[in-house]
């Protein structure tokens, strides 16, 4: 699987058509009937989003995981893989909403609990987050599913090649005159995949065109005794 080898060696590769556009709207559908006035639901003007997207919208989960998912994600993992972390995000067409250049450097757990190597605790909306040793990390991949086109001009990833293989890297040190970025163009139903550890960014919407994304992300590793994940869902 050239996808495999991309995703190790760059920290991220695309994926075109694992999605039928029937399969996109009904998945857009199911979102759109949620009931939006739970704590989990973030609503703005330049974003809409929702957190623990899976346990929100299960309705959802059996089209997101067609065999088309399915197949990469036994490539990647085997049969025991599952997810840790969802998140829906709707960029609107207006929206001038920015990311700088950062890395995922924290995981969704169940409550806090002191353990070597867990460190910078924080809670949002009874949510715990930490940021745990960087073998973990490592072992996660996120899919990020496109509902819409998606290029440079409304809100692609940039991302670093590479940058996922040098462990912590704070963005102010990035090196230009060695690094490169790469703007990570999706179609509607094809989807990315990326390590935790890869420096990326988003821009600006400047097309006046939808952005709407279903961010998953995968392990296959339970964590130290004491302490779960706090989204867990078992997909096999």
């Amino acid at each position: 699987m050239k996808e495999k080898d991309h995703l190790l060696n760059n920290g991220f590769t695309t994926i075109d058509n694992i999605y039928t556009a029937k399969e996109v709207e009904k998945i857009i559908n199911q979102i759109n009937q949620a009931n939006t006035d739970k704590d989990t639901f973030r609503k703005s003007s330049d974003l809409f989003a929702i957190r623990q997207f899976l346990k929100e919208v299960p309705s959802t989960l059996d089209t997101i995981l067609n065999d088309n998912l399915r197949k990469i994600l036994t490539e990647l993992f085997g049969k025991n893989y599952f997810s840790v972390k969802s998140i829906y995000f709707d960029k609107p067409a207006s929206s001038n909403w920015y990311v700088s250049y950062h890395q995922d450097l924290t995981i969704s757990v169940d409550k806090k609990t002191e353990l070597p190597g867990f460190a910078f605790w924080t809670v949002k909306q009874n949510q715990f987050a930490v940021q745990p040793p960087t073998e973990i990390l490592e072992n996660i991949v996120t899919v990020r599913i496109h509902l819409d086109d998606t290029d440079q001009e409304n809100g692609a990833l940039k991302v670093i090649p590479g940058s996922h293989l040098k462990s912590i890297y704070r963005p102010e040190s990035i090196n230009w005159a060695t690094e490169t970025e790469v703007s990570c163009n999706v179609l509607k139903g094809g989807i990315m995949l990326m390590k935790p550890l890869l420096l990326h960014r988003s821009g600006r919407t400047t097309n006046n065109k939808q952005r709407r994304v279903i961010h998953i992300e995968f392990s296959n590793i339970e964590l130290p005794e004491g302490l779960n994940w706090s989204e867990i869902i078992n997909l096999n």
